[in-house]
């Protein structure tokens, strides 16, 4: 086959920074047996095309979006010229759902819209979501009215989507690269150690890490890494001074996965405060090296709770901290739960996932 992806980023030339893990293992599968042409709307700022993972990534550049899904289509009409498609396949809603949406009705090729984030929903006093406003909805509703088939990586996301009126979506979540990320048995936490508790997420308003460092405050004997590219210049370090736990809080910044696996691997608890997810991949990373979550009911967690995982509702910091408190005091449980966890992620790894595509694309496809 020869496949469209759509993408408004996460493939970044150098591999490492700027990318979305799961989408490269993904697409170093389907490059094995497929020609995949990758269509980056806003990478980089300049147009440029380079090859990652088997894949031949156009990147669009403009500083603005309208112009890059211009672009975008003009380049997938281009590229079915030279040699014809067989599908087209957004990962994102989105703008680059739009893309998506009209290369295939303008092709003539089926198109299939994976929503991995926020598209659908709108949390106001934040400014976060794909609907936010009357364009934002009605972009959605036409993207997913337009789509041949729809997946999204939790079912929290498909009752969304059913919310929306849109039954027929799939559960498909994009998985650990198992070849990078070698499963580890659990850890036995040592008698006496303080809880070595870690978050990776970007430090940002639907992350919201002030309900974590508000939970954390209120758990002692615990240390907090936190890891991610820090958006809201420094608030959160003020918050921590102002909370007293400055002296428990590690800001790393953002991290390479190579630099990353370390620091997840040592913890003995992975902690999830978003307000939205559809997955996150941290959560399976975290399960594979043998590292339970507890957190917000969002995403895999809102799935695997209680088994595999505990969750509170957003925002609920005192509900939070007494689940780090009763993990942190219940040594079994802790380990049950990693175990569950480490499972289920290893279940539905990136060779599952690609998997899925395929038989996705095989189904789109009548083969």
């Amino acid at each position: 086959m020869k496949i469209a992806v759509v993408v408004p980023g996460g493939v970044d030339r150098s591999g490492e920074v700027k990318v979305v893990p799961a989408l490269l293992a993904l697409l170093k599968r389907l490059t094995r047996q497929h020609e995949v042409h990758v269509y980056a709307l806003r990478q980089e700022v300049q147009p440029d095309e380079w090859w990652l993972c088997g894949a031949r990534v156009h990147n669009m550049g403009g500083r603005r979006v309208a112009l890059s899904q211009l672009r975008a289509l003009a380049a997938i009409a281009r590229e079915h010229h030279e040699g014809r498609f067989d599908l087209v396949q957004s990962i994102w809603s989105g703008a680059g759902g739009v893309v998506a949406v009209a290369a295939a009705k303008l092709l003539g090729l089926r198109c299939a819209v994976h929503v991995a984030g926020g598209e659908l929903v709108a949390l106001h006093d934040i400014g976060y979501g794909g609907r936010l406003g009357v364009r934002g909805r009605l972009r959605e509703a036409w993207v997913l009215r337009g789509a041949d088939a729809l997946t999204a990586a939790s079912q929290l996301v498909l009752a969304q989507l059913a919310t929306l009126g849109h039954r027929r979506g799939r559960r498909l979540p994009l998985g650990v690269d198992l070849d990078v990320w070698a499963p580890r048995e659990p850890r036995p936490r040592v008698a006496g150690e303080p809880l070595r508790l870690v978050q990776v997420a970007s430090v940002n308003r639907v992350k919201d890490q002030t309900c974590l460092l508000r939970a954390l405050a209120l758990v002692p004997r615990a240390d907090l890494d936190l890891i991610g590219e820090d958006t809201l210049n420094g608030e959160m370090q003020g918050l921590a001074e102002r909370l007293g736990v400055a002296e428990r809080v590690h800001f790393h910044g953002f991290k390479t996965q190579t630099e990353l696996r370390p620091l997840l691997a040592r913890a003995h608890l992975h902690v999830i405060t978003s307000r939205h997810e559809a997955g996150p991949l941290a959560v399976l990373e975290a399960a594979v090296l043998g590292v339970p979550s507890v957190g917000t009911a969002v995403g895999h967690l809102a799935e695997w709770a209680p088994d595999a995982a505990l969750a509170v509702a957003p925002g609920d910091a005192v509900g939070l901290a007494g689940l780090i408190g009763r993990v942190g005091a219940d040594e079994s449980l802790r380990l049950r739960l990693a175990r569950e966890a480490q499972r289920r992620a290893v279940v539905e790894d990136a060779d599952h996932c690609h998997e899925q595509f395929e038989r996705l694309y095989a189904e789109l496809l009548g083969r």
